[in-house]
């Protein structure tokens, strides 16, 4: 999932940060998973759909100085007792780019109610590179999420990720807090490890209707403080 920049008048090889960046871009968007409040935050709910409905994700980010840019759109239902979804991603480096994509699947095995006290689920899916031969990637994540307050929430997920083509693994894991203002507004900070750097997001979730909601966040990745900006789009609907 890394790329490295061609150019056609210079041999410069990029920075250590321009990698860190297209890393850590790419660990986010090209394999993160397609949970239902999660929208394009790294740290994911153990909540799903309920069922009979679907939902979209749309997202766009950008990530250091060169740029590394990447949109995301992954749709989802409900199916039986899992959340079958998709990932479709578009990585722009240097003007290099990768599309991936892929099935994800999620399953609560405890607390699916809406108002659980606490609750845990199950994430695996494949990411497929379709500029290099169809090679592939993984992840698997235990999220789980704590609710002390009808207005707080505490998400933890431990897992890992396989990279495309070498199959190398690396662990993934982080803690977020979700804090509603009211229902309209919701506050969200995290502090995540993939691709062995760590990122500190914070940012908010806008909800125009019950159903359709805006996030935006900005991040800070390893030790050289990487910075980077998410939007984001999530809408749900009933498809039956």
């Amino acid at each position: 999932m890394k790329n490295t920049s061609h150019s056609r008048t210079t041999t410069r090889p990029p920075s250590r940060g321009w990698m860190l960046a297209a890393s850590c871009l790419g660990a986010g968007l090209l394999a993160a998973p397609v949970a239902q409040a999660a929208g394009h935050f790294d740290v994911d709910d153990a909540s799903t759909l309920d069922p009979g409905q679907c939902q979209y994700e749309t997202w766009w980010g950008r990530t250091g100085v060169e740029p590394v840019t990447g949109f995301h759109f992954g749709p989802a239902c409900r199916v039986g007792p899992v959340e079958l979804g998709l990932n479709l991603d578009r990585t722009s480096v240097g003007g290099v780019h990768s599309v991936t994509g892929g099935p994800q699947l999620k399953w609560n095995f405890y607390g699916q109610a809406a108002d659980a006290p606490f609750s845990a689920a199950v994430s695996a899916g494949a990411v497929f590179d379709f500029r290099r031969g169809g090679r592939a990637g993984g992840q698997f994540v235990v999220p789980v999420t704590w609710r002390p307050l009808d207005s707080l929430q505490i998400h933890a997920n431990v897992g890992a990720d396989w990279a495309t083509g070498t199959g190398a693994r690396t662990p993934r894991g982080g803690v977020g807090v979700e804090w509603a203002l009211n229902d309209t507004v919701s506050l969200i900070a995290e502090r995540n490890r993939a691709s062995n750097a760590w990122t500190s997001r914070v940012g908010g979730r806008f909800s125009i209707t019950p159903l359709i909601s805006v996030d935006v966040s900005a991040s800070r990745t390893g030790p050289q403080g990487v910075r980077g900006f998410v939007i984001g789009l999530n809408h749900e609907f009933s498809w039956k």
